[in-house]
């Protein structure tokens, strides 16, 4: 730990997954001896994470063919723009579809790679079995071993079965699922009063390594993260600062096994 204060730069930083892991450890203390502050920078991931669901539609879409540089230079002849001012749009277009727009691209819509998209496939899974009351998971909680035989097959790598009993939470038992960028395990837990959460597990290629990152979607939240190029996502329709006490827990258990 050092003596540096925390500061908003530093909680906002925490919130975009950009600090390191010894400063995020800081900014996770921080935040679980003050809950409104904490409460307060999980509005915002909420606030995020929206703007980036209904801006990505836009920001995907291609220029229109009236701003189009060939275009432009196709109708010069029959427009009073003069030369200049035709050339400043033209700039104008290629920085705002080039550059310009791969910034507000990266800025306004969800990644498909790294930690942001574990966490959207884990809420997908939530939001799949978590309500299922016949069949939520695939192996039960008594079946662990060819679960893990199973998951350790399809994933190439051997997972670590977390256990969240001190908190409350049972494991239900699992299932491998399919995502966009392989198979994942997911695990789920319940605290026999009906909250149920979802751990969703997987290799990743992108943010191999990467310290905790708060997410949420409709009524789901959660955070995600990334050690030694396997990724975790704990997602549940609890508080922010509930689950990160869960997160935390799972992230050293899942160390103790490295």
């Amino acid at each position: 730990m050092t003596d540096r204060p925390i500061t908003e730069d530093d909680l906002h930083a925490y919130v975009d997954g950009r600090l390191d892991f010894s400063r995020s450890e800081e900014v996770s203390a921080y935040l679980e001896k003050h809950p409104e502050v904490a409460s307060r920078f999980a509005s915002y991931s909420k606030q995020r994470a929206i703007l980036r669901r209904e801006l990505d539609p836009i920001a995907d879409e291609p220029i229109p063919t009236r701003l189009n540089l060939s275009h432009m230079i196709a109708t010069k002849r029959q427009s009073r723009i003069s030369n200049w001012r035709l050339a400043a749009a033209a700039v104008g277009c290629l920085f705002v579809g080039g550059s310009g727009g791969w910034s507000l691209h990266e800025l306004t819509s969800p990644p498909t790679e790294g930690v942001v998209a574990l966490a959207r496939e884990a809420t997908d899974s939530f939001e799949t079995y978590a309500a299922d009351r016949a069949r939520p998971v695939e192996l039960r909680a008594d079946n662990m071993v060819e679960l893990v035989d199973w998951a350790t097959e399809r994933m190439r790598r051997k997972p670590v079965l977390p256990d969240l009993s001190k908190a409350g939470y049972r494991m239900m038992g699992g299932r491998v699922v399919s995502t966009p960028h392989g198979a994942a395990l997911m695990l789920m837990y319940d605290n026999d009063k009906g909250t149920r959460l979802v751990m969703l597990t997987r290799p990743m290629i992108v943010d191999q390594t990467r310290t905790m990152t708060p997410h949420a979607q409709g009524t789901v939240g959660g955070w995600a993260w990334a050690v030694d190029g396997m990724g975790y996502s704990l997602v549940g329709s609890l508080p922010s600062e509930t689950l990160h006490v869960l997160a935390d827990d799972i992230r050293r258990q899942v160390q103790d096994e490295a």
